[in-house]
């Protein structure tokens, strides 16, 4: 079988080392060959061989390391086996067993399943966001079993977002008694220090107030730092919980040792309390902070509607949108959402597909026609018959594709992982070298004590580990939104580096499809006559040529005649008799055969097909009475899409199968050969034959261009592979959206320019973060350790960092990165 991908969400990280640590306990599951957590969105996306993996053995591993992994199930009651080699079978069938084997292996995502013969119940357990309930009842099915009909469900809970939401109310409580405790402690201690408590100043008493005061803090508000940086350790590894339980732990017991007359000088209750505190509040504007980084993908999920009405054996029904399945007719009313993908089978409405493709026009649709679930029905009553429901839905993949994305790691982060890996002890040691230096120096042991806890809280592994996912997810996420799918995040970053936009022409830059661009008549005749005509004799032939001149006229609500005594002229045109007319339709050659008076109409099919234009002629009675002009029209918007690629810096290049001469003239209407400031004049590549794309976009490689390549079609697959980027437009094959880098839901090349300016946006957001992350530790932790204390001529309160406020620094440092990477949302991208 072959390798299955899963995102898994997690609770409970806290940094980078967090991350690490999941990493390496999934990949220690046989079976798993690739795990990668990405930070910002608490997720990790597990590859792994279903033969030998399963998900539960990840679960497990993952929970034994500390962390946790909300899961969620689901009951089915089943009506017995519908196969008869079943019933036919000499030794009776393990019914449990075979629902049970199926389950977990043919559904990615459910993590188990338990059959209870007695009740004829199955219940399933699986991960939310990634099963759906018809994605289990169609494996059933499929085994040979029936499934009763579901009862109408209250709406189903998102136990991933119940767990997130109880672990923040969880942080929120705890930071208010935190708060509680530490405000009037700071209070009290500065009074203290300012003599405002008079001779209670150096009370015995004091000391055990402010005892008192710090220890819930300490063990109430600090739990998780405690029990987090225990199972780090555990791990073999250090964590953030690790420097903020070690620092403060060190604060607190000092000025335990203190009060109980063991060591003399100051007590620091207040500046353990601060640290808690400070840092918790920091971590929980980061929750909160991080929670809106993915709110795009939340987005995306919520666009399913929750119900669907089902017309079943002549009856109407609501039913949960889970339980449609493959075949069932959904009526949809005006203004109501899409709930599954179908084809129209009754019917005729605009449907507004924006919130996937970003095409802000909605989209005539009339029997026949396919549409997308999640989109919205704008006018007319419509039914479809349902061909796509749970995971296989266009926008499952949508969302699948986008938490793939997400869950990768771009080449970029490796620095962030590097230092990371080895941050934490790095920055014990410092604090300990600090510590060893100011004590031998003579500066004492409370001033060498306060500077190693101000280097273990200030130190900020969580802006390196946020830098890049936080961006990522952003970036993604917003792509997603405009219709921009990313497949990795490498891709997301390969983008940004693009020097050359190779675009194919049919299909990409053109419709792909011909269409009536002029119409040229000799005397006394009208456009309009000489077009219903020649429609009218077209209407027997299967050419593409005769069908666009057909559709043209059908676009002008044209009433056509029959033909008759119709034949096809291979190779020239066709001949039919049309309301009395003896009527020719094809090339100059089929005129000068059948000695057609050509009139002057020579210069007219000449000039069209100097624009690269097929001339179709046409003849009534002997006479020539008009040409018309053929062409695979260029798309609306191909031309702003090139002018904006060349001003992003890129060297547009058209490749296409057609002569010079056409692929000239398409160049010219689509704008590629204009000249402009920023990159000056595209290029042409002619008659490249299929199989000679990819060499193409290789020769332009060898010259060191990084080249992007933008197709369609099946032929376009190797291309698209060869290209450092691949970009395929969503209105092509399956073949070439799988070997592209970035897919465009819509047909419209106007993405293209899009999705590089998000790449190049996210880019330099990532390249901010980093350099912030990197700044933040490598000049605070040598103030932290009082390096400012050796300039005499600067004022005290610059020599010395006090540990409140590296704990503060601490706490908004990885806000920063977050609240940086959310202005992502509000970048421009066109």
């Amino acid at each position: 079988m072959s390798p299955v991908t899963l995102a898994l969400p997690i609770v409970g990280m806290t940094c980078a080392n967090c991350a690490v640590a999941v990493e390496r306990n999934a990949k220690k599951v046989d079976g798993v060959s690739s795990a990668a957590v990405n930070l910002a969105s608490e997720k990790v996306t597990v590859i792994y061989d279903p033969v030998i993996a399963s998900p539960q053995a990840v679960i497990e591993r993952i929970e034994r390391a500390g962390y946790q992994v909300p899961v969620a199930t689901l009951a089915i009651r089943i009506t017995g086996p519908s196969l008869p080699a079943q019933a036919q079978d000499n030794a009776p069938p393990n019914h449990a067993a075979t629902i049970e084997h199926t389950l977990s292996i043919e559904v990615p995502g459910v993590v188990g399943a338990i059959v209870d013969l007695a009740t004829k119940k199955v219940t399933v357990t699986y991960i939310p966001g990634v099963v759906a309930r018809a994605d289990v009842v169609s494996a059933i099915e499929q085994a040979g079993y029936r499934v009763a009909e579901a009862e109408f469900q209250k709406e189903s809970v998102d136990v991933e977002k119940l767990a997130r939401e109880n672990e923040i109310r969880d942080q929120t409580r705890k930071l208010w008694v935190g708060v509680a405790f530490t405000l009037p402690l700071f209070l009290l201690s500065m009074a203290r220090d300012f003599g405002i408590l008079g001779a209670w100043a150096h009370s015995t008493w004091v000391n055990l107030l402010f005892w008192a005061l710090a220890t819930p803090v300490q063990f109430y508000t600090g739990r998780d730092y405690y029990i987090g940086g225990y199972k780090s350790l555990r791990n073999k590894s250090a964590n953030m919980d690790v420097l903020v339980a070690l620092g403060s732990s060190v604060a607190y017991s000092y000025s335990i040792a203190v009060t109980l007359g063991l060591l003399g000088g100051h007590v620091y209750f207040e500046t353990s309390a601060a640290i808690i505190t400070l840092i918790k509040m920091g971590k929980l504007l980061e929750a909160r902070a991080k929670g809106k980084t993915s709110e795009a993908i939340k987005e995306l999920m919520g666009l399913q509607p929750k119900t669907a009405r089902v017309e079943r054996e002549g009856a109407e029904m609501d039913v949960p949108t889970d339980n449609v399945v493959i075949g069932d007719v959904v009526i949809v009313r005006p203004g109501e959402r899409i709930p599954v993908d179908g084809i129209v089978i009754s019917g005729r409405s605009a449907v507004d597909e924006s919130m996937l493709t970003g095409e802000s026009l909605p989209v005539d649709k009339s029997v026949g026609d396919s549409v997308i679930g999640a989109t919205i029905n704008k006018q007319g009553l419509i039914k479809l018959k349902a061909t796509k429901v749970g995971r296989e839905t266009a926008l499952a993949q949508i969302i699948r594709l986008v938490e793939e994305a997400q869950g990768s790691k771009a080449p970029i982060q490796a620095l962030a992982d590097q230092v990371s890996a080895v941050f934490v002890p790095a920055v014990i040691g410092v604090a300990a070298l600090t510590f060893l230096v100011w004590l031998l120096s003579g500066s004492g042991f409370a001033t060498a004590l306060v500077r190693l806890v101000a280097v273990l809280v200030i130190a900020c592994p969580c802006a390196l580990g946020l830098a890049t996912p936080t961006a990522i997810v952003v970036g993604t996420g917003k792509g997603a939104k405009h219709g921009i799918l990313f497949k990795s995040s490498a891709a997301l970053q390969r983008a940004h580096e693009l020097d050359a936009i190779v675009l194919d022409k049919t299909g990409t830059i053109t419709r792909g499809e011909p269409a009536v661009t002029d119409i040229v008549v000799a005397d006394r005749w009208t456009e309009e006559s000489a077009l219903r005509l020649a429609a009218s004799a077209e209407r027997g032939s299967e050419h593409p040529l005769g069908e666009a001149i057909v559709q043209a006229a059908q676009e002008e609500g044209m009433a056509l005649s029959e033909p008759v005594a119709f034949r096809a002229i291979a190779g020239h045109g066709i001949a039919a008799l049309v309301d009395g007319h003896a009527t020719l339709v094809g090339s100059r050659r089929l005129m000068q055969s059948e000695n057609i008076r050509l009139h002057r109409l020579i210069p007219v099919a000449e000039q069209l097909q100097n624009e690269g234009k097929t001339a179709m002629w046409l003849a009534a009675d002997g006479d020539a009475i008009a040409i018309i002009g053929v062409a695979d029209t260029i798309k609306e918007g191909s031309r702003e899409a090139i002018f904006r690629l060349k001003e992003l810096g890129l060297q547009v290049i058209m490749m296409t199968g057609d002569n010079q001469v056409t692929a000239r003239a398409i160049a010219a209407e689509a704008g590629i050969t204009e000249r402009t400031q920023a990159i000056g004049q595209g290029q042409i590549l002619a008659e490249v034959l299929p199989g000679e794309k990819s060499a193409n976009v290789a020769q332009l490689q060898e010259q060191g261009l990084v080249v992007g390549m933008v197709g369609d079609g099946i032929n376009d697959a190797p291309a698209l592979a060869q290209a450092d980027v691949g970009i395929a437009i969503g209105t092509g094959t399956d073949v070439a959206m799988e070997t592209a880098g970035i897919t465009l839901i819509s047909g419209d090349l106007i993405g293209v320019p899009r999705a590089i300016a998000l790449s190049q946006a996210t880019m330099r957001t990532i390249k901010q973060n980093l350099l912030w992350a990197f700044g933040y530790n490598v000049l605070l932790i040598p103030l932290a350790a009082g390096v400012l204390a050796l300039s005499p001529n600067l004022p005290a309160y610059l020599r010395e960092l006090h540990p409140v406020a590296a704990a503060l620094a601490m706490a908004l440092s990885s806000v920063s990165v977050v609240g940086n990477s959310l202005r992502l949302r509000r970048t421009r991208i066109g």
